[in-house]
This record gives structure tokens, sequence and C-alpha cells, in this order.
């Protein structure tokens, strides 16, 4: 699971669910004219209002958030766990809302309990379930919840696409030598080896052709970000993209394949950049 990958709308759903549950423990009815010292059962005093509400709301936004961090979403019966959740909140906002309206259930059918009304603790579940269901119908469709819950981490200082960042070749801080590199000669040190694709530095002695050419396994990953949006391709060579890298989102390449990149995505997902130009190395 990546928490990562978890959008602001999920975060909405979350502290709904935490609302709710704090809801559940308060009381269920207003009763006019009761003393203070009544005792006033909570939201789990009532099966119904357990079952149709508080469980039901709770289950709905973890299925959610689950299926969103998942790398690849689980499906039953046709359907990924996050449609199951939105079912669940949904439900669970109906429910609730009948909760309001007939708060005493048939026992006020006879018109002896008039004075009964809804307590804070089922207002309040009202409000949590409907911002839940909210949240978790429209952050696929508003821009505003599709963004990333948790940044990623931005490595100080981020150098372009064929630049050596001062922590090293790779993730911020690693001490790695460069794509094409090679470490300094004795009493050299701190020569800059040749850049990315192995480009010796004016100065610099020509390699042979054949110390250029870098094997696969010389590769290191690293972290990179995007200047524009840029399509994500499958490994298998589907024209079809897989997904949408964003710039201000930082991605890891882990593997090279001639002048495009393997990329992973913060949610797991693998693909090919085929457009390389511009991006900026961490």
């Amino acid at each position: 699971m990546n928490i990562r990958s978890l959008t602001r709308g999920d975060g909405v759903v979350i502290g709904a669910a935490v609302l709710l549950l704090i809801a559940s423990f308060l009381d269920i009815y207003s009763i006019d004219g009761a003393p203070d010292s009544a005792e006033i059962p909570s939201l789990w005093g009532s099966g119904s209002v357990v079952l149709g509400v508080v469980l039901a709301g709770v289950i709905g936004a973890a299925l959610v958030v689950v299926n969103r961090a998942m790398p690849q979403p689980k499906k039953v019966a046709g359907l990924d766990l996050g449609q199951f959740g939105i079912a669940f909140t949904v439900f669970a906002a109906w429910c609730a809302l009948g909760n309001i309206f007939d708060p005493a259930g048939a026992f006020d059918n006879d018109g002896g309990l008039d004075n009964i009304g809804a307590g804070i603790g089922l207002i309040l579940a009202l409000i949590a379930t409907l911002v839940m269901a909210a949240a978790a119908v429209a952050t696929p469709l508003l821009p505003a919840l599709k963004g990333t819950l948790i940044p990623a981490a931005r490595p100080a200082a981020p150098q372009p696409y064929g630049g050596q960042p001062q922590g090293g070749y790779g993730y911020p801080g690693a001490q790695q030598q460069p794509y094409g590199g090679q470490p300094g000669q004795p009493g050299q040190p701190g020569q800059p080896g040749p850049s990315f694709g192995g480009q010796p530095q004016p100065g610099q002695p020509q390699a042979p052709q054949q110390a250029q050419a870098q094997p696969a396994g010389d590769f290191s990953p690293f972290w990179f970000a995007v200047p524009v949006p840029r399509p994500l391709f499958a490994e298998d060579g589907s024209p079809t993209p897989i997904a949408e890298l964003a710039p201000g989102t930082w991605y890891l390449a882990v593997e090279q394949r001639g002048a495009n990149l393997v990329a992973q995505t913060q949610d797991g997902r693998r693909g090919v950049l085929q457009d390389t130009s511009g991006i900026q190395r961490g």
C-alpha cells in the first residue's frame, strides 16, 4: 500500500469517518423537559443506527481509502473496492437522514412520544455521512479533490536532467557515481567524470568508444520531475497511456531503455516515459 497515492478527497473521507465515530458516543435522542441527570443512550444503543449508519459509514470510508492506496484496485463481482465503499457511504447517509426525521421509530406512532427528537449524536452522524458520501462521489470528478494528500518529498536544489547533483546520482543524499561516470584518479580528488550518457567534460581526454557504451547493469535509479504533463506508456509497447506524470511530483526512474526511461509512479505503477526532454533530476 502506498499512502502517498491518497488524495485530498480521501482525506475528507477519513476526517468524516473520525467525526462519525465521535458522534456514535453522543446522545441519540433529545428529550424535551428531561432533567440533566437523565441517562440518554448513545448511537450504540440502537442496533439499526449502529449497522445502518455507524458501521456502514466506517466500512465505506475504509474501502474507499484502501482501494486508493493499493497499487492495483481489487475487484469483486466486477466492481472495485472503491465503488463498494461509495455505495456504503451513500447508504449510511440515507439511513442517517431517515433517523433524523423519525428518531423514535415506531414508538411514536400513537402520538405519545412527541417530545423526543434527534440528539446531537444523530445530527453529527448525519453531517459526517453526508460529507463522507459527497467526498467519495466527487473525488474522481473535481480536480481540487484529486490533488495529492501527502506531497512527495522534494529534494533540495533539483538539477536539470544530465547534470550532477551534489548528493550524487539517485535519491537526494545518496553517495553514488553518476551514470556513465568514473571515479576520480588517485591524486585528483573530486575530478568529475563524464556526464549522463558518457559524454566527456571539456578538458578531459577522450575515452575509447567501447568504454563509453554503458551496460544496463550500470544504471542507478534516480528521482526526477517533469516540467509539463507527460504520458506514461505501458512497458509492453501499447500506445495507450497508463498514467500521466504531473509537474511538481517526484517520480522514480528504475530503468533506461535507449532514450526512454522506465518510471514508477507514487502508487506503484510502472511505465515508459518516451519524452525525457527538460526533466529535472533530484
